[in-house]
């Protein structure tokens, strides 16, 4: 099985805590992106990341510092958004980190694709970011099929976690014998469903959280997913989409 999640704006440097154990899979491709965004001027810097000027500066000045090799952290502890504090892997034992670095994977604009363990450093480039590089409009285009590719998914289930910006990156190639499960967050508001992002974040992350500490391995084992906010819902759902339903709180 194969987790995949989408990375943080946020991002920090930690050597602390953990060991980083690999390279990004496309660090090459990695490189290439930097290279390119290197020669970009603050104007177009700004508009590509569509930033306040105070990030702007913060983030021009350290793309021109950055080095791929160097004060890596690993990616599972770089990334500190929402859902990355909700998973708290650094709460987590040594066969539930061992079951991340086996299967969950996220989805980078900049890296491609990474494991938890592998060495990177902050950096600001979205998936739907309008960056032309080798010849490519953007980097849906620039990646083309290798996430998919890297996920192996003809070999095992995929277990999509990641927001649409991200999974978009995988779902053109997918083959119909492909077992790619969505899973919804939903709460229900006047008699309809809806997803709320930061609600969202906070449940996939406690959702690989679950999985890695359970060692799950099957999709019927991610129904039992142990959430006080979250509850299966069997008829909302189909063989390809788990739908999760937010508890009203009494």
């Amino acid at each position: 099985m194969k987790i995949i999640i989408s990375p943080a704006k946020k991002m920090v440097v930690n050597q602390d805590d953990f060991d980083v154990l690999d390279m990004p899979l496309y660090l090459n491709q990695a490189q290439e992106l930097l290279k390119a965004m290197q020669q970009l001027n603050y104007q177009s810097a700004q508009k590509l990341w569509q930033t306040s000027d105070q990030l702007t500066k913060l983030a021009y000045n350290q793309l021109q510092q950055t080095d791929l090799n160097h004060q890596l952290t690993p990616a599972i502890l770089a990334f500190s958004g929402i859902q990355y504090q909700y998973l708290a892997a650094d709460l987590l034992s040594e066969p539930a980190l061992a079951y991340l670095q086996a299967n969950l994977r996220i989805l980078s604009g900049f890296y491609g694709i990474l494991k938890p363990f592998d060495g990177i450093v902050p950096y600001r480039l979205e998936m739907g970011a309008k960056l032309a590089v080798a010849g490519q409009k953007n980097l849906y285009d620039f990646w083309g099929d290798q996430l998919y590719q890297a996920l192996g998914a003809g070999r095992e289930p995929i277990v999509n976690l990641a927001s649409k910006e991200y999974a978009k990156a995988v779902t053109p190639f997918l083959k119909l014998t492909d077992q790619w499960i969505d899973v919804d967050f939903v709460q229900e508001v006047q008699g309809k469903f809806k997803t709320k992002a930061t609600l969202a974040k906070m449940a996939r992350g406690e959702m690989v959280r679950f999985m890695a500490e359970n060692q799950i391995t099957t999709i019927a084992g991610l129904k039992g997913f142990d959430s006080p906010d979250y509850r299966f819902s069997a008829a909302n759902s189909t063989e390809t989409k788990l739908v999760f339903v937010r508890q009203n709180k009494k």
